[in-house]
């Protein structure tokens, strides 16, 4: 299966992930079983004296992934939650391994992740301070972050829209903190009507990482305004957005994208004037205080002990950017976000590395 053939994963991230990666998988045994029985119709099985190493998919770094088995479990952050479902659904089409795939939010990744639950946390901000004490509090004081990609956080309006193009990060901060509830609060030409917010959830980085950007970064005693609909689901978000002509929002760079005419990005002005979210300007940070870096996070001990672990991490960044990376996929602009450049991306090889064999 190659990614363009690979079904949208805005259509699946509205199913349960754990049930959507399992189906796949089950898919791809299906297959691999009918092309089985098809070599052995026409004679064509594999020369068993031919060494494995030579038959079944490696890492540039030895990982013999075909090897590879048991389960592993990934939950946290919706924004990271599609370049991990599309790594794990590249990953068991080369492995045995069991991947599964959930997205509560940053903060309910960081919470499982914590009691010993999942082998990954997905997080669209770095951990807290009190989410290591509440690993430490579990003896779980190895923790390994890797930066998977770049996102540029997206301000968004419905399409019929057409007098929002630009909104300063103070104008953007009246709006989520309850300042502004009419267009016309913002701009005395604009219309009168009550704007309707769209927004993540507290459990959200996301939702994290606006307030730290946008609320508390014009007024640190500021507080995000709680009326409007909150959800960790951002394609719940990017529908009710599609869906009200006085709507505004805001979620990762990837499900504006899928979006596509559905929603207007608007441009943010940080002080140097009006930038529009995109590849380029995430990437050379002129898209600023909204662009921002994604990360998984794992533990020492399952690199270590775990096989399956570290060969999800390696394909994992491996396949970050394709050819670029090492990799045969490019998972992340696949989905929508920024690939990091090649010494940010070779840091992160570096942490993996003295537990590659």
């Amino acid at each position: 299966m190659t990614l363009t053939e690979r079904t949208s994963w805005r259509e699946r991230i509205g199913r349960s992930a754990l049930l959507g990666v399992a189906t796949m998988a089950l898919a791809i045994v299906a297959i691999f079983a009918l092309a089985c029985s098809d070599d052995e119709d026409n004679g064509d099985e594999p020369d068993p004296t031919t060494p494995a190493s030579e038959t079944e998919p490696n890492g540039a770094d030895g990982i013999d992934y075909g090897s590879l088995s048991g389960d592993i479990r990934i939950d946290g952050s919706s924004t990271v939650f599609p370049i991990s479902a599309a790594a794990a659904e590249e990953f068991i089409a080369v492995s045995d391994v069991r991947v599964d795939v959930a997205f509560s939010g940053t903060g309910g990744g960081f919470e499982v992740f914590c009691r010993g639950e999942t082998e990954f946390s997905d997080a669209s901000r770095p951990i807290e301070d009190d989410e290591v004490q509440a690993c430490a509090d579990n003896d779980i004081n190895d923790i390994v972050e890797i930066q998977v990609a770049i996102d540029a956080l997206t301000v968004m309006v419905h399409p019929s829209n057409d007098f929002v193009d630009c909104l300063t990060v103070d104008e953007v901060h009246r709006l989520f903190t309850g300042q502004a509830n009419t267009w016309a609060d913002i701009n005395p030409e604009w219309p009168s009507d009550n704007i309707i917010f769209y927004y993540p959830g507290t459990d959200s980085g996301t939702f994290d990482y606006f307030v730290e950007a946008i609320i508390e970064g014009v007024d640190e005693n500021a507080a995000h305004r709680g009326d409007g609909t909150p959800s960790e689901d951002d394609n719940l978000l990017a529908r009710g957005i599609e869906n009200d002509r006085n709507a505004i929002g805001y979620f990762g760079f990837a499900y504006f994208l899928e979006a596509g005419d559905a929603l207007n990005a608007v441009a943010i002005d940080g002080g140097g004037g009006c930038v529009t979210p995109s590849f380029e300007a995430a990437l050379d940070g002129t898209y600023t205080p909204l662009s921002r870096p994604l990360f998984i996070y794992t533990r020492e001990e399952f690199l270590q002990n775990r096989p399956e672990v570290l060969g999800f991490a390696n394909f994992y960044l491996e396949n970050t950017d394709g050819a670029n990376s090492g990799g045969e996929f490019a998972l992340v602009p696949e989905v929508g976000y920024v690939t990091m450049p090649a010494d940010l991306l070779q840091e992160q090889f570096d942490k993996i590395a003295p537990f590659l064999p």
